[in-house]
């Protein structure tokens, strides 16, 4: 039996967690509830580099929690980095945005009453609160070479130490300022930090406190190029653009308590935080920009479905009532409660993600609305990987296609799949030879006869269920040839190939003209033999 102490300390243990996320709970009802029509939110990627599946993430929950509460998704592009930018990003990331279904309501494109959306076009206001935070004494001028900040660096790395800067600047006489400035020596603005940081509750990890004066040294906010740096832009953002909740990854938790203290430094009111937890691959490990597949243009150039990514990125992490595969964005929007996001990471199997996209796809099939577009793409697609082989433009009609992807949904992972070889019989006519035919049967004749006189009898439209019951009945009648081999050569005839649906799914597929054009084929073949 369990020692009384030990059961008690569970006991105190087990309340106290349902006390402390009863009082996370309720913290969150009360800040959105309140706050109804008036959430601003944003999504603040540099265009350094792509967007990729952690960026998107974020994108999600950031609209996903605006159109929760009725508020707006803001996206700002954080390009302050000009020696890193990456030429057509910030067009690409917001491109891909649209493309997943979360487009932002004000941007650089769309434009909205807070802009502009460029921080790279919002310097003179970064400029202006550095000064005065200058000016109240929150900031100073620093003058240190990058050979002497390299200098500092290397020492504290050969003496085991984390690496920061020893605040040496700050200590300038008003005069000494002067002078260097007059004398235009080049120089950073770096924010003062103190002791005391309040503690503050994040959605999501609760009550954090990070005193980082004692194991950071000042941060630069003013480069020196004149750009700002993250630390200083983000707040100037936030606090102009009227942001209420910053919701982002959890890599910019202990930076939140220094941006506390320059808010407290400007007077400003703090927006609400949430810090959101790693999505990393199931392994544990981080998800690598360098992998090339976690870009999402690398995800729609492979056929995925925008709604399978989102699918997929919710799923594996936590926010939701529920937590079920087949979600589409409006289902996240009225499932996502925000005190059901926990602090551990997100463990993405991408492995998964084909299931996801076919779910999907099979429903966009079943909507007639998106079953039309989805027949566009498919035409396009076959058109440009077998437009000279294609005998009979009928393989194009819409009629024709939209029978294809009814008979093959549940089946196909991506609509690229039916562009693929193993699918260019639907839209090319198969090649085989005699020899082909004769390892098979010497009743190829007497075969092909039976199939088009069947094909004449079950009219104009065929019906999966009774074509399959006639397919063994024709099997029967050819007495040399056993069934197997009787299917195998209807296979051969139809597809060319061994392998895929079944024969009667074939011929449902391609239609009572087409196979009797193939099997005529077959005729005249073993009639020249």
């Amino acid at each position: 039996m369990m020692p009384l102490a030990l059961r008690c300390f569970r006991c105190l243990t087990a309340v106290r967690n349902r006390r402390v996320r009863l009082q996370l709970n309720t913290a969150v009802t009360r800040c959105c509830s309140t706050v109804q029509g008036e959430v601003r939110v944003r999504f603040a990627p540099s265009p350094t580099g792509f967007l990729h599946l952690g960026g998107l993430r974020t994108a999600l929950y950031n609209y996903i929690f605006a159109k929760k509460y009725g508020g707006s998704f803001v996206l700002r592009l954080e390009d302050t980095d000009q020696s890193r930018l990456v030429p057509g990003a910030a067009e690409s990331i917001e491109d891909m945005l649209e493309w997943a279904g979360v487009p932002p309501d004000e941007s650089p494109r769309r434009g909205g009453p807070m802009g502009p959306y460029l921080q790279s076009q919002r310097l003179d206001l970064y400029s202006q609160t550095a000064q005065q935070l200058v000016e109240s004494d929150h900031a100073y001028y620093c003058f240190c070479s990058s050979q002497r900040l390299d200098l500092l660096k290397k020492e504290a790395l050969r003496t085991g130490q984390t690496p920061r800067y020893d605040n040496r600047c700050r200590h300038l006489r008003a005069e000494q300022v002067k002078e260097k400035l007059a004398q235009g020596v080049p120089h950073v603005i770096r924010f003062r930090l103190e002791a005391g940081v309040e503690p503050f509750h994040d959605l999501i990890f609760g009550r954090c406190h990070h005193e980082v004066a004692q194991v950071e040294g000042d941060p630069v906010v003013i480069k020196a190029d004149g750009f700002p740096t993250y630390h200083l832009a983000n707040i100037v953002d936030d606090h102009y653009m009227r942001i209420s909740h910053v919701l982002r990854g959890s890599e910019w938790l202990i930076s939140t308590s220094k941006h506390l203290l320059m808010y407290r430094a400007l007077g400003w009111q703090p927006p609400t935080f949430g810090h959101l937890p790693l999505l990393v691959n199931k392994d544990g490990s981080k998800l690598s920009k360098r992998q090339g597949d976690i870009f999402i243009q690398s995800f729609q150039r492979d056929g995925v479905l925008p709604e399978a990514l989102l699918d997929i990125t919710t799923n594996c992490g936590s926010g939701f009532n529920t937590n079920r595969i087949g979600r589409r964005i409006d289902e996240l929007i009225s499932e996502f409660n925000p005190s059901k996001i926990t602090t551990h990471s997100a463990l993405l199997d991408l492995e998964k993600l084909p299931e996801f996209n076919r779910i999907h796809l099979q429903r966009r099939i079943e909507d007639e609305e998106q079953c039309h577009l989805l027949i566009k793409d498919l035409q396009g697609q076959i058109q440009q990987a077998c437009t000279a082989e294609i005998q009979d433009k009928e393989v194009l009609h819409e009629d024709y296609i939209r029978r294809v992807l009814h008979h093959r949904k549940g089946h196909i992972t991506s609509l690229k799949e039916l562009s693929s070889p193993a699918y260019s019989y639907l839209w090319v006519r198969p090649s085989f030879s005699s020899q082909q035919v004769a390892e098979l049967t010497a009743e190829a004749q007497h075969i092909a006869s039976l199939v088009l006189k069947l094909i004449a009898e079950q009219g104009e439209e065929l019906k999966m269920d009774q074509l399959s019951k006639d397919l063994k009945t024709l099997a029967n009648q050819a007495k040399a040839t056993k069934y197997r081999e009787v299917m195998k050569l209807l296979r051969l005839v139809l597809s060319g190939l061994q392998q895929g649906p079944s024969v009667a799914e074939m011929m449902v597929c391609l239609g009572p003209a087409e196979i009797s054009h193939r099997f005529q084929k077959l005729l005249l073949l073993s009639e020249t033999n």
